[in-house]
């Protein structure tokens, strides 16, 4: 039985890690230096005393393990002087020089230093190194993080001044030993070839060992492989791949003899589970369509140790750190280097705010690598307020999946909001409108599109290579049927270009890229991001997107710049370079909220049918059962009583509910964590892995439970069956009609609507949060204000809304020339906004320019009939407490600890100068300064 020492299980678990990293483990009095490349010796006696472990590599002291017990990982860097005491410590029988290398480790928390590095610095690790990196590293003359000193000025010539930048920013973060940085560089400014830039420097220059280019999909990595091969460094005049190789990774087998690794961040994770990944599982962006719950714990692969990489370059970062894939990140020794165009609150965040470019879209248009855009909105009258159809009206019916239509007359009443539309109804009407209006005002937007006729007749417009995003694979499909008929056209005029397309999806996009047809393209899933069609000229939205990050990356498409070369091998009747593209918004995408959540459907493009299949088959994985459950969440809202009840006859007398609340409650964090402290209650003396073990067999019963009631086949068919009443209705009846067409006046328009959706969020909340309700209270009660009750506004604000940002408001009103100069920041910006909106100031005021105004006017006050009632000493505390106010809201008797009333003496210095009056002072300054 193990001991239950704190310490000894503590060091139980590092001789695991030890061990597992190909480390020999010795007693002080049975040491044989001989038995293997590394050797780690327990209880090692050094001048200062004994160590406890003391590394040896082919018999060389390297470096020292300071154990501790669970407990103190918390307080892991309060021992570094101990461990650095015995690396630099003689040890017993040797006359060596201090050690390289030192750790402190609980077994469950480890940190690591390389007392090589210009400045060590101690670091997080998954676990040891193994022995052969350290005889590997020691043949080097200087650390990593060391020779990243020794990178040379970037030749400039064929950069961008932002690649430039972009490169000599994160430089400068490497030699500063920042673990994490972020490129933010808009799409089609260059990011990609930024990212080969430094890594090509990082190879030749700091010696760098391997990297790895991660990517979240196929399509993605195969791009960066075309990029990598046809690079060429502006100091040799041989390509990447000829001075340094690259391997796109396709299976498990990770060849140790290259440079560079493009893989998914799928297939990492698979290989560091040990288990196989079919290729078409890197098809779609994971993170997408879902959000990941509890995730299978990454553990020690001794094929591919901590340290395989020195350098790990994320592509489209802001997407593929998170929930699951977050583990493959974080088991690497390596710098981490974030490359995104839209990152988020989230993806700052992650890489600590060190944010080394801000290259935005607004940046590149200006600087013309980008071009700018226009909006054209078509509003109808059946995408604003849907439409009905009477009892008894015969219709056509369609299967979701099969398109299969059969005629039968409705037996209720049916009404339908837009957002129901090609979903739940299909109204072939409204696509018409639609379509026809882009027809007809696509000649005014590019009237230089006129082309000959091929027949001698008057000439005939061209149309701009144009992309239409669809809802699902029936509404592209409903979509391209129109598009041929209203512009009377043949078939390659529009094509689909999908995931799920009968015809090779790449071939398509080729041809759409490079070929005169075709002109249009619809799309559902596939060129959201890391697609470059250069002559792209015209975006039509036909869904809306709520992923703010998704939606930028939609845009991305058409902004790109195009030569008029380049466009005329495209097409016969561009004269001009691109300049700008038009976003056509038929659906209000330009104006619907946009925030990073994700819905919980991890299979969208799988049958019902096949869904139940799966799991009476016997696979229960996480993505297939949290489908099951939202298509059953999404049949409840459906179906009738009567159903229901047969529903849970069919049951064992569960209904709908009940059951969907089992499947989620089987991958809940929480209940996974209930199941981890159970297993860990019940065998205390275990070790995690197996406790892991445990964890995975109470698990897989929650599960097996869950799903139980899906091995019964009438079950499965009756869901089948009911779920065929509740197929799409196609509504030939109510005609739709456009309401609203024309350009909008993109930036004022969208100012407008940023100011008008953070009044409706204030007016709906102003009860029931307490900072908004001393807003709009008497004005007494405004002095009550803390800092923490705006933070927690605020951050509950960017949190729900993050485009309500104060910021973002902040710059809205600017934009519309309502705000007087700029908030310096988020906290203040805020608060003027709310002052402003509750009618408390005539105008919107920069908040600390209103604190001194009221604080002029008080001491106007206090001085009449007096001259200079404070003295000067007075004045300046008065001051320092007008400041402080003006940063935190509010000033309390507890702040006079704070900067920087305590480097003047504190509250009792602030009692000496006013006696008995320094209570009224403070309540009358904290209420007239926010008056």
């Amino acid at each position: 039985m193990t001991n239950q020492n704190p310490e000894q299980l503590a060091r139980d678990e590092i001789d695991r890690q030890l061990l597992a990293s190909g480390w020999l483990i010795q007693n002080k009095n049975q040491i044989n230096l001989s038995a293997g490349v590394g050797v780690a010796v327990r209880e090692y006696q050094t001048d200062i005393g004994p160590a406890d472990y003391a590394l040896f590599v082919n018999r060389q002291a390297v470096g020292i393990i300071e154990a501790k017990r669970a407990d103190e990982g918390v307080r892991l860097t309060m021992h570094e002087d101990q461990t650095e005491g015995y690396a630099t410590a003689k040890l017993k029988y040797l006359n060596n020089q201090p050690l390289f290398f030192g750790y402190e480790s609980t077994g469950e928390v480890t940190r690591f230093t390389d007392y090589r590095d210009r400045k060590p610095r101690s670091r997080p690790v998954f676990t040891f190194h193994r022995p052969e990196t350290f005889s590997n590293w020691l043949k080097q003359d200087k650390s990593l993080r060391t020779r990243l000193h020794d990178l040379p000025a970037l030749p400039e010539q064929g950069l961008r001044d932002c690649q430039i930048a972009a490169i000599n920013n994160l430089e400068k973060s490497f030699k500063q030993a920042k673990p994490l940085a972020l490129i933010q560089m808009a799409t089609g400014s260059g990011k990609t070839f930024t990212a080969i830039t430094f890594i090509y420097r990082l190879l030749k220059y700091a010696k760098a060992g391997r990297i790895l280019f991660l990517v979240d999909t196929k399509n993605l990595g195969e791009q960066a492989e075309q990029e990598f091969m046809s690079f060429l460094p502006n100091d040799d005049n041989r390509k990447f791949t000829e001075l340094y190789p690259v391997t796109r990774l396709k299976s498990s087998y990770i060849p140790a003899d290259n440079k560079v690794y493009i893989s998914t961040i799928q297939r990492m994770y698979s290989i560091l589970k040990g288990t196989e990944l079919d290729e078409s599982a890197e098809e779609e962006n994971p993170n997408e369509h879902f959000a990941t719950k509890e995730p299978l714990p990454v553990v020690y692969n001794k094929e591919i140790p901590i340290e395989f990489f020195d350098f790990i370059v994320i592509d489209e970062c802001h997407r593929s750190i998170y929930n699951l894939w977050k583990q493959v990140l974080d088991y690497f020794d390596a710098f981490q280097i974030g490359l995104t165009a839209t990152p988020d609150n989230r993806t700052f965040g992650y890489f600590h705010q060190n944010l080394v470019s801000d290259y935005g879209y607004e940046k590149a248009v200006i600087d013309g690598v980008l071009v700018p855009y226009n909006v054209f909105t078509i509003e109808t009258k059946i995408t604003q307020k849907g439409g009905a159809i009477k009892m008894g009206e015969m219709v056509d019916k369609r299967e979701r999946l099969t398109r299969r239509k059969f005629w039968e007359a409705v037996d209720e009443d049916i009404e339908y909001n837009g957002r129901q539309l090609d979903r739940d109804i299909v109204n072939k009407s409204q696509i018409r409108t639609i379509i026809k209006a882009v027809k007809e005002n696509l000649p005014a937007m590019f009237p230089d599109r006129f082309v000959p006729d091929e027949g001698g007749g008057e000439a005939v417009f061209e149309v701009p290579k144009t992309l239409i995003f669809a809802k699902t694979d029936s509404h592209a499909e409903d979509i391209i049927e129109i598009v041929r008929e209203e512009f009377g056209e043949e078939n390659k005029f529009c094509k689909k270009i999908t995931y799920q397309s009968k015809e090779d999806p790449k071939t398509i996009l080729s041809e759409f890229r490079n070929g005169y047809f075709p002109r249009i393209a619809v799309t559902v899933d596939m060129i959201a991001t890391g697609t470059d069609i250069r002559p792209l000229e015209v975006l039509l939205f036909m869904r809306d997107v709520k992923s703010r990050s998704y939606y930028e990356q939609m845009k991305g498409r058409g902004t790109r710049t195009c030569g008029v070369e380049q466009l005329k091998s495209t097409g016969k009747g561009a004269k001009y370079n691109k300049d700008h593209f038009v976003i056509i918004d038929a659906i209000g995408v330009e104006q619907s909220q946009k925030t990073d959540s994700r819905p919980l459907e991890k299979k969208p493009g799988m049958s019902l049918k096949d869904l139940l299949q799966n799991v009476a088959m016997g696979n229960t994985q996480e993505d297939i059962v949290t489908t099951l459950a939202n298509r059953l969440i999404r049949l409840d809202k459906q179906i009738n009583d009567k159903e229901k009840a047969t529903f849970a006859g069919h049951a064992n007398g569960q209904n709908i509910h009940h059951v969907v609340k089992e499947l989620l409650n089987a991958y809940d964090p929480d209940t996974v964590e209930g199941l981890r402290q159970k297993a860990a209650a019940e065998k205390p003396d275990a070790s995690p892995n197996e406790i892991n073990e445990q964890v995975a067999t109470y698990h897989s019963r929650i599960v097996e439970q869950a799903v139980e009631i899906f091995n019964n086949p009438e079950l499965r068919n009756y869901i089948l069956d009911v779920r065929k009443k509740y197929d799409q209705v196609i509504d030939h009846i109510n005609l739709d009609e456009i309401t609203n067409i024309g350009w909008v006046k993109d930036r004022q328009a969208a100012a407008e609507g940023t100011i008008s959706n953070f009044k409706a969020w204030i007016e709906a909340h102003k009860d029931a949060i307490t900072a908004l309700q001393i807003f709009y209270s008497q004005p007494y009660r405004r002095r009550e204000l803390t800092y923490n009750m705006i933070k927690e506004l605020c951050e509950k604000i960017k949190t729900e809304q993050p485009l309500l940002a104060p910021v973002e408001v902040w710059k809205a009103y600017e934009q519309l020339k309502q705000a007087d100069g700029s908030a310096k920041n988020e906290l203040t910006a805020l608060v003027s906004i709310l002052r402003y909106n509750s009618g408390i100031d005539e105008k919107l005021t920069v908040y600390d320019k209103m604190v001194d105004k009221n604080f002029q006017q008080w001491i106007l006050k206090q001085n009449a009939g007096q001259h200079n009632r404070f003295t000067e000493e007075q004045m300046r505390w008065l001051r320092m407490i007008k400041d402080y106010i003006a940063n935190s809201f509010h000033v309390e008797k507890d702040d006079f600890e704070l900067d920087p009333f305590n480097r003047n003496g504190g509250l009792s210095r602030f009692y000496q100068l006013f006696r008995e009056e320094y209570e009224k002072i403070l309540d009358e300054l904290n209420e007239v300064l926010v008056a």
